[in-house]
């Protein structure tokens, strides 16, 4: 494979681990601010004839993570790479897809679009809060998942009384994508978001009286939902055992205070973002790295995705 891996600063050490999988070196480059703010972008390696992935998640501080991927982009194209193309193992701005009320942009359109200036091949991201978002970007996007590699990781907790729990309305897919791999019913909370970080619960859909929850999601921010549709699960009867699984856990603000509050006994997620150094429960920490290698060397090979990408 003739592929160069250049790796921004958001997630480095999954960067290192996808070249480790794929037994290439990350190309050498520098990322330093000026002292005016500005960032001063260098590749040092060639990428010359070279197809060129860029690895790096737009997580916090989300606006300079995505200036860095489009000026890692343009160096490479610039310095010659036959073919660029982004690996987003997560996207930050899937969130913003529609509009709640006049007077707010559009916020997931304007960033694939922004994406679509750096002279990008493609682009790979994994379990997007919103799939409707492949229709804004320019490049073919291809949206990998990363549930089987979360099935296994929660597969040794799974007991005959385990239920999962889509949080809400949007993650019943999900949820339906790992019921079938672990054999297991589903229920769902139905809720309505208050702000950024509270929300109300309206129901739970489905018997859970006496069963232990498993929550997935594709992402836990402030904690806010899976902290509500835990506590609504317990008024409805279900075991004192809570398992969360997550594809990206950004765990921002008082995120893990209040998971461990509710009682969370484990915490599933991968490293689409850095962990937190210390985290007050069980945290198991998944590498994307088998994933994206695998999306990579089968594009190089020409080989088809279907297994790796999530269902429509």
């Amino acid at each position: 494979m003739d592929i160069a891996l250049v790796v921004g600063t958001a997630c480095p050490a999954l960067g290192r681990a996808v070249a480790d999988a794929l037994g290439v070196t990350p190309a050498s480059c520098s990322v330093r601010p000026f002292p005016d703010g500005e960032l001063e972008v260098e590749l040092r390696s060639s990428v010359r004839g070279a197809n060129a992935y860029v690895v790096q998640s737009t997580c916090a501080p989300v606006g300079e993570r995505l200036l860095e991927l489009l000026l890692l982009c343009d160096a490479c194209w610039r310095a010659g790479a036959r073919a660029v193309s982004a690996v987003v193992p997560y996207f930050g701005y899937a969130r913003q897809d529609r509009r709640q009320r006049e007077g707010q942009p559009l916020g997931a359109r304007v960033v694939a679009e922004a994406l679509g200036t750096g002279r990008l091949t493609r682009m790979l991201a994994v379990d997007l809060h919103s799939r409707a978002i492949e229709g804004s970007f320019a490049a073919p996007l291809e949206h990998l998942t990363a549930v089987s590699l979360l099935t296994e990781a929660v597969r040794p907790r799974v007991r005959p009384e385990s239920i999962l729990i889509a949080p809400d309305l949007g993650a019943v897919k999900l949820a339906e994508a790992f019921g079938t791999r672990l054999g297991l019913s589903m229920a769902v909370v139905h809720k309505s978001r208050l702000s950024g970080s509270e929300v109300a619960v309206r129901a739970v859909i489905g018997d859970v009286r006496g069963r232990s929850p498993i929550v997935v999601d594709d992402m836990i921010s402030t904690g806010g939902t899976v902290v509500a549709a835990v506590r609504a699960l317990r008024e409805a009867g279900s075991g004192p055992e809570v398992t969360v699984v997550a594809s990206h856990g950004l765990l921002v603000g008082e995120a893990l205070p209040r998971l461990a509050e509710i009682g969370v006994r484990m915490l599933v997620t991968t490293d689409s973002v850095p962990p937190p150094a210390q985290v007050p429960f069980s945290h198991q920490v998944v590498s994307l790295a088998p994933l994206l290698a695998d999306a990579i060397r089968r594009l190089e090979e020409h080989r088809p995705l279907a297994e790796l990408l999530a269902s429509r």
